[in-house]
């Protein structure tokens, strides 16, 4: 290889992964452009990043330690287009998804099985998002704090995982397509906000912080539409 990722970060290759982030974090710390010291330097913060991205996950790791070679970057789609197409294609979906007239009793099922167990793990996400948010802006670079963010970002994570399956587990009525369709576009966008987050949490770069900030407020907006047109469809 090119570069030997170990030797960027300054551990052995038989470190241990919390061995691995600590040596990441004080090397963000004194490296990123941002913190003025005498060791700032863009190039070698790049190669700080792109040397824990593989070696903080452990299947990452595992493949560049037997292959010993470079990994193929991914062109990350933008954000935008990427969520809008996808909420394009899932209106188009949700349009075409019914045959037929859908009884009470398959709206009640969807309720039950999709719309509520989505909702519950939606707010367990929002609830405290904004106080998490307060939280690391009081210092990013403090570990504790940092490690507090990552623990959040895990449950969402989890919690996301689970309103997936959830509304994947059961055909939406025809007559709350638009309110699955509004759905579908709230989780899509939480969970590139998570992405987000998650790449700050790794370069200390604010472009994320702020682009997953807004991502989740767009998704705060999206969930509250969705109900509000649940509430108008059960009292017509």
């Amino acid at each position: 290889m090119s570069q030997d990722f170990y030797q960027i970060l300054g551990v052995s290759n038989c470190a241990s992964q919390a061995d691995i982030k600590r040596a990441y974090r004080n090397l963000a710390k004194q490296v990123h452009p941002d913190s003025q010291t005498a060791q700032s330097d863009h190039h070698r913060i790049a190669s700080i990043n792109a040397a824990y991205a593989v070696l903080k996950d452990p299947a990452a790791r595992r493949s560049y330690d037997t292959q010993r070679q470079n990994l193929e970057s991914l062109v990350q789609e933008d954000n935008w287009t990427r969520t809008a197409q996808r909420t394009k294609a899932s209106q188009d979906h949700y349009r075409q998804q019914s045959h037929g007239r859908e009884t009470e009793q398959h709206l009640q099922e969807w309720l039950k099985r999709v719309y509520r167990p989505v909702n519950y793990q939606l707010t367990k996400i929002f609830k405290s998002w904004q106080a998490e948010m307060r939280a690391l802006a009081a210092d990013p670079y403090d570990d504790e704090l940092m490690d507090n963010f990552q623990t959040y970002l895990e449950e969402c994570r989890g919690g996301m995982e689970k309103a997936q399956r959830a509304f994947r587990c059961y055909p939406n009525p025809a007559t709350v397509a638009s309110v699955a369709a509004t759905l579908y576009y709230c989780i899509n966008h939480i969970e590139d906000g998570i992405d987000e987050l998650e790449r700050f949490t790794c370069c200390y770069d604010d472009h994320y912080l702020a682009t997953g900030r807004e991502l989740f407020r767009i998704s705060t907006k999206l969930r509250k539409e969705a109900q509000q047109s649940m509430k108008h469809l059960q009292t017509s």
